[in-house]
């Protein structure tokens, strides 16, 4: 068993409070990330210009301003999320720590009560809202471990459901972020809740993603005193969909669905690994359509920032925590796994006149967004010495400046420990560790009780739908050079299989 490790040394309120000399230059940032939207279903990759960027063919859909906006960003072909599921990305995200420093080491509900955001610990958003920035979220947090803590309902949690995934986070969890319309986990598209800056819920009776837009643009134009008026601001939208459920019109927007709805499985499915004998193989119409809804509605966010003319001094940034396999390696686990399918993420950042447009090949990490905004919004020098990720800003403005590129990407997959008494999960257990590299992603499994499940090396160059997996005995010298850029990297996380020599104990060489 193992538990999250407490050893962050935090920024005190008043260490904050005094570094705060209030920055109204800066730049406005916006992050958006919907839940699951996996990098291959993006249109614009079958475009010429960005085809020879990725060997794999897209997905058929339709994301036309996305593609426009591509077009004005850096695109990141190869950005990763270290632990491809919502809630350890979400404290990376946040913190700039891999999971057993964020404390969300596994997906937050109330049964793993020790995986959740740590209270000390210094978000993007702590040091942001330090400097003078107005910080709002809008959306799925899905960061706290569910508490009996219902605003309405005090000594309750937020439903009657058992175990419950959903949580209210009160003010004094919210990081900065002084401008909140939140949930937890909630899976009903057209019928989401939100909780806002007071504590009042809103079941608005809409599809999520279009409701959270039009409360975006409220913040854009601080209709309601949503945020300072003379401060920068940084906007975080955190859509539910493309996430599953994607199985009815109940889980997206009819006009979309329609785009969809006629295809075969051989229009939807043009990647050559997909297993369409799997019974969700329906279900990438809905999820289709659901990319296209979101595509509609970061159109719409754009074009109210050129309307309120924010746009040249906004850095905007569209990503999402994980992927999403749909039949691919015939699995039905949409997330949670090294395949390019869940670990390789969208990541696409506009900055007029800093950031030139282009297709960039640097393996950013979750771990690495955090210290790269902050260091973007001119703020490198407070970026906190608990973030354990690189700052690639020089990489985006391609300054000249000094830059530790990272030569390969760590991936994570925890799963949970064992369970106490009370049938609560305690600890977690590192399921497996691995690492992409400009060329080759590889990972390693364990069991639980012990021992090798599997070695996985894939040459994605050669072999970008990853179909053939190189048996590591009869490739030695392969192996042990990716086996040693994994060591390197562990040592670097201080992960818990560097702490505790697993990769000798296996005795692979």
């Amino acid at each position: 068993m193992i538990r999250s490790r407490n050893i962050l040394v935090p920024l005190s309120a008043a260490a904050l409070a005094g570094c705060c000399s209030t920055q109204e230059s800066g730049p406005n940032i916006i992050y958006v990330f919907p839940d699951q939207f996996r990098n291959q279903a993006l249109a614009f990759w079958n475009s010429p210009e960005y085809a020879g960027h990725v060997g794999w063919k897209a997905d058929p859909v339709q994301t036309p301003r996305l593609d426009a906006f591509a077009d004005e960003s850096a695109v990141l072909s190869r950005a990763v999320s270290n632990c491809p599921l919502s809630s350890p990305y979400r404290g990376i995200f946040l913190t700039g720590m891999y999971p057993e420093r964020s404390g969300i080491t596994l997906n937050c509900m109330a049964e793993r009560p020790e995986s959740s955001l740590r209270e000390d610990a210094v978000c993007i958003s702590d040091v942001l809202n330090a400097q003078g920035y107005s910080c709002g979220f809008i959306g799925k947090l899905h960061a706290d471990h569910p508490t009996p803590n219902a605003p309405a309902n005090p000594g309750h949690y937020v439903s009657d459901r058992r175990p419950e995934w959903d949580a209210y986070t009160p003010a004094e969890r919210r990081h900065g972020f002084t401008y909140w319309y939140s949930y937890g986990t909630f899976d009903e598209h057209k019928n989401p809740h939100y909780w806002d800056t007071e504590g009042v819920r809103h079941d608005p009776h809409v599809w999520s993603v279009g409701h959270e837009t039009d409360k975006a643009i409220e913040f854009l134009r601080n209709e309601n005193g949503e945020r300072k008026k003379d401060a920068p601001f940084f906007l975080t939208i955190a859509y539910n969909p493309p996430h599953s459920p994607y199985e009815s019109l109940d889980d997206c927007m009819e006009e979309d669905y329609a785009i969809y709805k006629d295809m075969g499985y051989s229009e939807l499915y043009v990647r050559p690994n997909a297993d369409t004998t799997l019974t969700k193989a329906d279900a990438a119409r809905y999820y289709f359509a659901n990319v296209t809804g979101v595509d509609r509605e970061f159109g719409r966010l754009l074009d109210e920032l050129d309307r309120l003319g924010l746009s040249d001094n906004t850095i905007i940034v569209f990503t999402s925590d994980h992927g999403e396999t749909m039949c691919s390696q015939g699995t039905y686990d949409p997330k949670n796994s090294i395949y390019t399918e869940s670990f390789n993420v969208p990541f696409l950042i506009r900055y007029p006149e800093k950031i030139r447009p282009r297709v960039d090949s640097t393996l950013l990490s979750t771990v690495d967004i955090m210290p790269t905004l902050l260091s973007l919004a001119g703020l490198s020098e407070k970026i906190p010495g608990t973030a354990e990720g690189r700052d690639l800003s020089p990489v985006l403005l391609e300054n000249g400046a000094k830059c530790d590129v990272p030569d390969c990407a760590l991936y994570i997959r925890n799963t949970n420990g064992p369970k106490d008494e009370n049938g609560l999960v305690r600890g977690f257990f590192p399921a497996a560790r691995g690492i992409k590299t400009d060329r080759y992603t590889f990972e390693i499994a364990i069991r639980k009780n012990g021992g090798l499940e599997s070695v996985t090396i894939f040459d994605d160059l050669e072999d970008p739908y990853q179909m053939n997996d190189i048996d590591y005995r009869k490739e030695p010298e392969l192996f042990e050079s990716l086996l040693k850029k994994l060591a390197e990297k562990l040592k670097e996380a201080d992960d818990i299989w560097h702490r505790e020599n697993m990769i000798e104990t296996l005795e692979l060489i």
